[in-house]
Formats: C-alpha cells, sequence, structure tokens
C-alpha cells in the first residue's frame, strides 16, 4: 500500500505556530513515528506554501497511489482549484485537519474539498493522520 500525505500552507510551521491549536510537535517528528507504526505501508510526505506546487503534486500522484490524505489548511476554504484536482484524480483522497475547524472562526467551516473527499477528519490533533492511515488500510 502506498499513502502520502500532503500538508498545505504554514503547516511547515507546526510544533512553533500557536502550539495551543496546533501541539508542540512537528510534522517531521510526527511523521517518523507514523513510518515506524505503519513500517509495512509506503508512507510519503509533501509540503508545500504554494497552491500551484500542490495541485501538480495531486496531478503528478491522483492516479498511481492507494490514498492521499491532504491537509491543504487556508486553501481548504478558498482553493477551488485544489477542490477540481481532488475531483478530478482517481486515488482516494482524505481530508484531514488536526483542529476542529467547525469550532473555530466561520470561514473556517466551508470547506471545498469535503464534496469530492472520500471522508473528513478534523479536530484530533496530529492523531488525525493517525485515523486516516487507519481508513485505508
Amino acid at each position: 500500500m502506498k499513502i502520502i500525505i500532503i500538508n498545505g500552507p504554514n503547516l511547515n510551521l507546526l510544533g512553533k505556530r500557536e502550539p495551543e491549536i496546533y501541539g508542540s510537535t512537528t510534522f517531521e517528528e510526527y511523521f517518523d513515528i507514523l513510518k515506524k507504526k505503519y513500517a509495512t505501508v509506503e508512507l510519503f510526505y509533501f509540503q508545500s506554501n504554494i497552491e500551484g506546487e500542490l495541485l501538480n503534486k495531486l496531478h503528478e500522484i491522483g492516479f498511481e497511489y492507494d490514498g492521499i490524505i491532504l491537509n491543504a489548511g487556508a486553501y481548504t476554504h478558498t482553493s477551488i482549484a485544489i477542490a477540481d484536482a481532488v475531483k478530478g484524480i482517481e486515488t482516494p483522497v482524505i481530508e484531514v485537519h488536526i483542529s476542529n475547524v467547525h469550532a473555530r472562526e466561520e470561514f473556517r467551516n466551508k470547506s471545498y474539498l469535503a464534496k469530492s473527499a472520500k471522508g473528513v477528519i478534523c479536530g484530533f490533533g496530529l492523531q488525525s493522520y493517525n485515523l486516516a492511515i487507519q481508513s485505508f488500510l
């Protein structure tokens, strides 16, 4: 099984940015834990703050992986282009958020991606990624 985690804008700051919301663990530290836990799964990771790079990555891998875990960050609430990319690929996508976006600012309640995603997981901290991996197994 081949799964990729794609993180969008500002998620490179995990461990530093708003630890009261996102925790104090970097994503790289957590990804190492996931790789050990799921040693029989081919896990990959990609992060970009640039919308076009996220689109290119979805197009590149969207027909050859078994699963995509996508935390598009703020692009979740603004990017029709990323929503169209998710709709246009064959690989199933799980939309993931670290915080409970429905308990935050009102603009975070709208997801352009959810309609085309296999499912949405939010509010479980970094464990949201673990739950998404489990959903593919």
